[in-house]
């Protein structure tokens, strides 16, 4: 009987032991380095705008990229531009207790709650691309574009387009705060050229389909509108195609926003005169790259900016 009661004990110290070995693990896999090397054990839950367009695509690569160097798990989805459903997205993230977060806002305000709630459980949240504009909402660094610099280079180009002097509609789409700086570069640097006026500034909500309708009115009540400005690639091509439609092509001159091959055609074609460019896989890469040291213990900047430029029929040749 002593016997048994020894060797029960033993079993009981070997269990203690393995559970407490066990615990030590877990908390091994969750802490972080800083001696600039990998981090082990690291998931970030990503949620995009949207998967379907080139630029998340590319956006998409980079943070891949940068994930798998450093050693990080993706989790990668889209709101496909319903904030409800990035809502569920980041809450799911929350309840798989990521220990970062990525987002694209479908909306910069609306999106304020399920940013507050992952602060409430101390998950780091950044965004890339779009910001969030909502109150009491922490974000620990903002990578994008510089989309005031973006604007100011499609107003420019939009003013060489049109020599300066004209009437200019904006397909707009004012739920995203990239595009809210967008526009506000484009107006700041429009205003610089006294015989240019803007006529119209409409939602097209960012899609092609809707972006068509939007320039159909446009044209309808400004027939003499000289160039239109679509603050993305599907709000331009959506303009072509009202444009082509309205037998006013090469009459009426388009600036868009991205690059995308689709526009890119379009432009050598001389369809639509230019387009700004943006580095997604950058910001991809810088977004990881910030996780990464915040992570450490490193100090982040709260706003990364990466610089656009232009993309014209000469570079499309």
């Amino acid at each position: 009987m002593r016997g048994l009661r020894v060797w029960t004990a033993i079993l009981l110290i070997a269990y203690l032991g393995t559970m407490i070995s066990g615990c030590g693990n877990a908390d091994d896999k969750a802490k972080t380095r800083t001696d600039g090397q990998q981090i082990s054990g690291v998931t970030i839950g990503v949620s995009l705008l949207t998967r379907t367009h080139p630029f998340y695509q590319d956006l998409e690569e980079g943070l891949k990229a940068a994930a798998t160097e450093a050693g990080f798990e993706l989790l990668v989805t889209a709101g496909e531009f319903d904030v409800a459903r990035q809502k569920d997205q980041i809450q799911d993230f929350i309840v798989q207790k990521v220990n970062a977060i990525v987002v694209s806002p479908c909306d910069s305000k609306s999106i304020g709650t399920a940013i507050q709630a992952a602060n409430e459980v101390g998950i780091p949240v950044f965004t890339a691309d779009i910001a969030c504009l909502a109150e009491g909402a922490k974000v620990v660094t903002h990578v994008a574009s510089d989309n005031v610099g973006g604007g100011r280079l499609a107003a420019r180009a939009v003013a060489a387009a049109i020599n300066n002097s004209g009437k200019v509609a904006i397909i707009d789409h004012p739920e995203v705060e990239s595009v809210i700086q967008r526009v506000r570069g484009f107006e700041e640097e429009i205003a610089n050229f006294p015989g240019i006026t803007v006529v119209a500034k409409l939602s097209g909500h960012g899609v092609k389909d809707q972006a068509f309708r939007t320039a159909e009115d446009i044209l309808q009540a400004q027939p003499d509108v000289t160039a239109i400005f679509g603050i993305n690639d599907d709000s331009a091509l959506g303009a072509l195609a009202a444009i082509e439609k309205a037998g006013k092509t090469g009459k009426v001159k388009i600036v868009g926003f991205d690059a995308v091959p689709e526009a890119r055609q379009a432009i050598r074609d001389g369809k639509i005169y230019a387009d700004v460019i943006q580095q997604p896989k950058e910001i991809g890469q810088q977004t990881v790259e910030a996780v990464k040291t915040y992570l450490s213990g490193g100090a982040v900047s709260p706003t990364v900016l990466i610089p656009c430029d232009l993309f014209t029929q000469a570079d499309a040749n």
